[in-house]
């Protein structure tokens, strides 16, 4: 199994598409964004030409009412890379939402779903005595989480408390479990060789102009008629987790009449910028990670540096054998 990750506007979809031209891979996206339908042109979503050369599995598969997690991912990532290994070919994960590759590599616990009478009655705690008392109270119960968890971070602190008093166990015990592959979704590293690869930018003010760049032509090639298709419905809301992503968001607010124009693009591009900056930061203490060069210098070179990365990418690739499944 093949992750390929890296922050937004690094070129991981052109790699994987390179990639998917000489290896037998499927791809599988590891977006929280790409899930909603309608959301095409803000999320980068690979285009009808790009989806016709590489078809891309967990796209277009939520409507943008229904919020998606990562347990919901997870139920539906796993079984399609069983199915693509079962084929004799390879699962290729690509993406950005580093959550999402954590939760695959590591397993994840199991949570109980939100209860909103539990989390009410914390916060009315908290609301009568302080979140310095409320985290007293989870030291009590859950020590180890406790000692994790500042007692000013109100919602891990509710967090924990809710899910010992919905399952009787503490949040540590549940994640010990996970580590153990004790759960119902354990680390998919128990079951497959994973080759960890990631564009990573060598120059963030280059990042910077390519994001700039990139919204600039999201403008010209129709977001805001996109967004406001959206807006239009009537039964979304800028709650609502598809509305909360980069981008989407600050146009909300223009048509809302909220931002001006050239204020909501600063803002969205200012966004941007720190989703990329959260997403290095993720990569930066990753294990296990071979990076590559994600960004080009000089827009000038891009086809230049696109086609390094793919030799890159296959000499690692070749290394590790995955050419003709040989690797142990």
């Amino acid at each position: 199994m093949i992750f390929l990750m890296g922050p937004t506007a690094s070129g991981k979809t052109d790699l994987a598409i390179r990639l998917r031209n000489d290896l037998p891979v499927d791809l599988i996206s590891v977006d929280s964004s790409q899930v909603y339908r309608g959301m095409d042109i803000g999320t980068a979503k690979p285009t009808a030409r790009e989806l016709a050369q590489a078809p891309h599995h967990l796209l277009d598969i939520r409507d943008p009412a229904e919020p998606y997690s990562v347990g919901e991912f997870l139920g539906d990532a796993r079984p399609l890379i069983k199915t693509i290994s079962a084929a004799g070919r390879i699962p290729l994960l690509v993406g950005g939402t580093m959550l999402y590759f954590k939760a695959l590599r590591e397993g994840l616990a199991d949570l109980p779903v939100g209860d909103a009478r539990v989390r009410e009655g914390i916060e009315a705690l908290a609301a009568r005595h302080g979140w310095a008392h409320v985290h007293r109270r989870l030291q009590a119960l859950d020590p180890r989480s406790a000692e994790k968890i500042h007692p000013n971070h109100s919602q891990r602190i509710a967090r924990a408390l809710e899910v010992h008093e919905l399952c009787g166990v503490p949040l540590s015990e549940l994640i010990d479990r996970q580590a153990r592959g004790d759960c119902s979704c354990p680390p998919l590293a128990r079951d497959y060789r994973v080759i960890q690869l990631a564009l990573m930018p060598g120059d963030r003010t280059h990042l910077h102009q390519v994001i700039e760049q990139r919204f600039e032509h999201m403008l010209d090639s129709g977001f805001e008629a996109e967004v406001r298709r959206l807006y239009q419905r009537g039964d979304l809301h800028s709650d609502l987790p598809a509305i909360r992503c980069v981008g989407y968001r600050q146009m909300w607010d223009y048509l809302n009449g909220e931002r001006g124009h050239e204020e909501m693009k600063a803002a969205a591009i200012a966004a941007t910028r720190q989703l990329a900056k959260r997403q290095c930061t993720w990569l930066r203490g990753w294990p296990g990670l071979t990076s590559l060069s994600g960004v080009s210098k000089a827009l000038t070179d891009a086809d230049g540096q696109r086609q390094q990365n793919l030799t890159n990418a296959l000499k690692i690739l070749e290394k590790a054998a995955i050419y003709f499944g040989t690797g142990e």
